[in-house]
């Protein structure tokens, strides 16, 4: 089986399990993002020399303890800003010339920052006024996977100017802007006839922190490997590498996401 097949395959195999969960149940839904959070601690672990058992315990503690179900006013801002300030931490390291190794106090900021809190606030999003609303996040997915595509097809046939070369080589400012004009267009259609509703400014808010937050997010965890010395965060997925390769997009951009919908719920 060539690689082309093999990953398509294996695409195909994790939009179903991805897609099937979330519209299923709030539960299977859980269940899914709970093994993925497993997953991802123990690719990030591996990946910044940290032993696994300990922040595993953790981050499953953390992810099962805290009530996904409602909003809490002071939780829900506490697990933000802290999430927030770690990925804005980490644009300073993402923008760093220095490559070096992590020291442990570190390790578990980030771990925690990083993966652990981003999880925890994704299964929040779904949460909308009528309760679990799988829309939104499938809608949010639609607009990685569009920004995405689209700034791989728009770089490859029109891309001279490269993005961050010293990270990712393939990126460029044309990807970049392509990605984002097809997001902005994508959230709109999204908006009026997936997601039903009136508030399109709201979708094309999300729309502009996919566009930009994901991109970074993508930055970020190619910058981790290329300490690590590696091509993938994991195997799991054939083809794709491991489930932050998959998932590196959403953790990231998902906690600005979530403090947008707290500064609209402020303001309403």
């Amino acid at each position: 089986m060539n690689e082309t097949l093999t990953r398509a395959l294996s695409g195909a195999v994790y939009i179903l399990l991805l897609l099937t969960c979330l519209f299923y149940s709030n539960t299977t839904f859980h269940i899914l993002f709970g093994l993925f959070l497993a997953m991802a601690v123990l690719e990030f672990c591996k990946l910044v020399k940290l032993h696994f058992l300990a922040p595993l315990l953790f981050a499953l503690t953390a992810y099962i303890g805290i009530d996904k179900q409602t909003f809490n006013p002071i939780w829900d801002v506490v697990l933000t800003l802290i999430s927030v300030i770690v990925c804005l931490y980490l644009l300073v390291f993402l923008f760093s010339k220095k490559e070096r190794q992590f020291h442990l106090l570190e390790k578990w900021i980030y771990v925690i920052g990083y993966i652990i809190l981003p999880f925890i606030i994704i299964t929040k999003i779904p949460i909308g006024i009528a309760g679990y609303n799988p829309k939104i996040l499938i809608g949010i997915f639609i607009l990685i996977w569009t920004n995405d595509t689209f700034a791989y097809l728009v770089g490859k046939n029109f891309g001279k100017h490269k993005l961050f070369e010293r990270i990712s080589p393939k990126k460029t400012i044309e990807g970049f802007f392509g990605g984002f004009i097809f997001t902005l267009i994508a959230s709109i259609l999204l908006a009026k006839y997936f997601i039903e509703t009136s508030n399109i400014s709201i979708w094309i808010g999300i729309a502009i922190l996919v566009s930009i937050f994901a991109t970074l997010g993508d930055l970020v965890q190619s910058k981790f490997k290329r300490i690590a010395k590696v091509k993938d965060s994991g195997k799991i997925m054939p083809g794709h590498g491991g489930v932050l390769d998959r998932l590196d997009s959403i953790i990231f951009v998902s906690p600005f996401i979530f403090l947008f919908y707290q500064i609209l719920n402020y303001v309403s």
